[in-house]
């Protein structure tokens, strides 16, 4: 049966159901759905591309990032965590990296958290014996170290809402074809924007994000002591809730192709929504982790050396087509990519605030 008919099927037998589940089903669905079934997702053959699929110089400033909070945290027993890392190649470029690092790699543990048994196979085809893998954070209580998460957040579900009189709440129904039904939001929807002091106008449709509450409760609960880095698209509450994005931000990618349909390919397509950063600090230091640093990737990487290394990569190079490519990247990843996605920080039981990746540039 296809995801579409399983979808159908409940939504006949058990009357509509929230965005918030229907694009968990689209996603998470075993073995249906799109994260959770094969075939290529990222790349040049998959639906769309990461900046740690462009080029191993993003996973080595990452490196260079956590070699800087290894020695902050005092040089002990350092553990990574890594949500969601799809292929692998984030986590193989930070490896290459920290094993120049002889006294940090010793003491290194590379956890990675990632719920696609698909992705787990493709990754553990190649990354070393510093990898250990787990189906949740809460079997790693008491890290010290670096949560990192890219691209993670805007893929977690979430329900979308409409402001009319009241704030409603988006459901799926069925009738010849996937169609949507407002009904009154709940209390947890209307306390999520009242916390962040959000008051959206008549007609303005918009998405929130309790998973992410939910993930911050958890990560925080298991880090000790530590970072916490996030890097993804999206705003603060100031940028998010502009009338430019009244009609909210789901976006959908098939094979390289972005829509706003996301009733249309279910478990073939991505479905993302923007990141509201602001509640990532609210709901990250409600729960006990402080602000360290919030800044665009592009200007993030610079701080970190980004130029340098792309440049000492060059050196000797005589390929002109090789040098134009590695050139388009570095355009991505600073100017495109980098104005678009940013980077937040966040600790726990750490004095040292100033990081590498905020120093001016």
């Amino acid at each position: 049966m296809q995801l579409a008919d399983i979808i159908k099927t409940k939504v006949l037998d058990e009357g509509p159901i929230s965005f918030r589940d229907f694009m968990e089903m689209a996603l998470y669905y075993p073995a249906l759905g799109y994260y959770t079934s094969p075939g290529e997702k990222i790349g040049k053959a998959g639906d769309f591309y990461t900046s740690s699929c462009l080029t191993p110089v993003f996973g080595a400033m990452m490196g260079r990032q956590l070699e800087e909070m290894y020695y902050i945290l005092g040089g002990n027993k350092f553990t990574v965590v890594e949500y969601g890392a799809g292929t692998g190649l984030l986590c193989r470029d930070i490896l290459a990296s920290l094993e120049n690092n002889e006294e940090l790699y010793s003491k290194l543990n590379y956890c990675i958290i990632e719920k696609s048994q698909a992705m787990r196979e493709k990754a553990g085809s190649y990354l070393n014996e510093k990898v250990s893998w787990y189906g949740s954070i809460q079997d790693l209580p008491g890290i010290n170290g670096c949560i990192l998460s890219n691209e993670l957040v805007d893929n977690f579900s979430v329900h979308q809402v409409v402001m009319e009189e009241e704030l409603m709440e988006v459901f799926v129904d069925y009738a010849d074809g996937f169609t949507e039904v407002l009904k009154p939001a709940r209390k947890e929807l209307k306390d999520y924007l009242a916390e962040l002091k959000i008051v959206l106008p008549k007609g303005f449709r918009t998405e929130i994000n309790l998973d992410a509450v939910d993930w911050l409760k958890e990560i925080s609960k298991a880090l000790e002591r530590g970072y916490v880095v996030t890097i993804d698209y999206g705003y603060p509450s100031s940028e998010l809730y502009n009338p430019c994005r009244c009609k909210g931000t789901v976006v959908c990618y098939h094979k390289h192709k972005i829509s706003h349909s996301p009733y249309d390919a279910i478990g073939e397509q991505d479905i993302t929504a923007h990141v509201n950063f602001s509640a990532l600090c609210l709901w990250g230091y409600k729960n006990g982790l402080d602000y360290c640093g919030y800044r665009d990737q592009g200007t993030f990487l610079l701080a970190l050396g980004f130029k340098d290394q792309m440049e000492k990569n060059r050196q000797g190079e005589n390929d002109l087509l090789k040098y134009e490519k590695e050139a388009f990247i570095s355009h991505l990843l600073i100017e495109d990519m980098g104005s678009k996605f940013k980077v937040l920080i966040q600790g726990k039981e750490v004095k040292e605030k100033k990081l590498l990746g905020f120093r001016s540039v």
